[in-house]
């Protein structure tokens, strides 16, 4: 499997001069860890994790330091740290050196990257640098559930998800940044949330009416945040 065969497709992107609380207020009403930064062509320029909001002022967590803790850190280091718990827009907080990787790079070297940098996803990027979706560990361990026995299908099952996706784009109900679709041997899984039942049916039904689909296996959840 490649990462276009498992990765989250479209990516919920902010601009470099959304506020923090904007982001903040992002992650949490589409139940989100992480958000990339594009500048004005929509090229990817950094990103924003729940990680770098734990240290902020507006929550009284920015880090105190001891004097010898701050003459051992240095001026500077003291001085970046409170750009990052004091800064208003993201562009001065956001974490600029991101790891990608190309919609045809092969899963493990997405799961090398994850061990070897410890890090939890990776925005993926075509070679002209367009943000065409984000690949999780999660969705590497969907990757590994869905796998089974090689079988003959009638359409490659890059093909099949690619129309799947399609289908579900172009539909009003479907919340595709909280989907994902993964395809083996013609064999669909569903992931993700779900809102309704009426969704969850209507999202299984458009994966089993594509050509080349065997079966169709739903691992779909009700969204927690209807719980509230």
């Amino acid at each position: 499997m490649k990462a276009r065969d498992v990765m989250v497709s479209p990516v919920i992107t902010v601009v470099e001069d959304a506020t923090v609380r904007d982001v903040a207020r992002l992650l949490i009403d589409k139940r989100i860890s992480a958000v990339p930064v594009v500048d004005g062509a929509g090229k990817l320029v950094g990103i924003v994790t729940e990680a770098d909001l734990m240290h902020r002022t507006e929550a009284g967590t920015e880090h105190s330091y001891s004097w010898w803790l701050s003459l051992f850190l240095g001026d500077r280091a003291i001085a970046a740290d409170y750009v990052k718990s004091h800064a208003v827009q993201v562009r001065d907080m956001l974490t600029r050196n991101v790891r990608s990787a190309d919609p045809e790079a092969p899963l493990y070297e997405i799961a090398d990257l994850f061990e070897e940098h410890h890090i939890k996803r990776v925005p993926i990027v075509t070679k002209g640098g367009e943000l065409v979706g984000i690949l999780s560990r999660a969705n590497i361990i969907q990757a590994i559930a869905s796998a089974r026995p090689q079988i003959e299908t009638s359409l490659p099952d890059a093909t099949i998800r690619e129309k799947i996706i399609h289908e579900l784009k172009q539909q009003p109900w479907a919340h595709m940044h909280k989907l994902n679709v993964t395809v083996t041997n013609g064999v669909v899984d569903l992931w993700g949330f779900f809102q309704s039942e009426e969704e969850r049916r209507a999202i299984t039904i458009a994966a089993e009416a594509i050509p080349g689909v065997n079966a169709v296996n739903d691992h779909l959840m009700r969204d927690p945040a209807l719980a509230h």
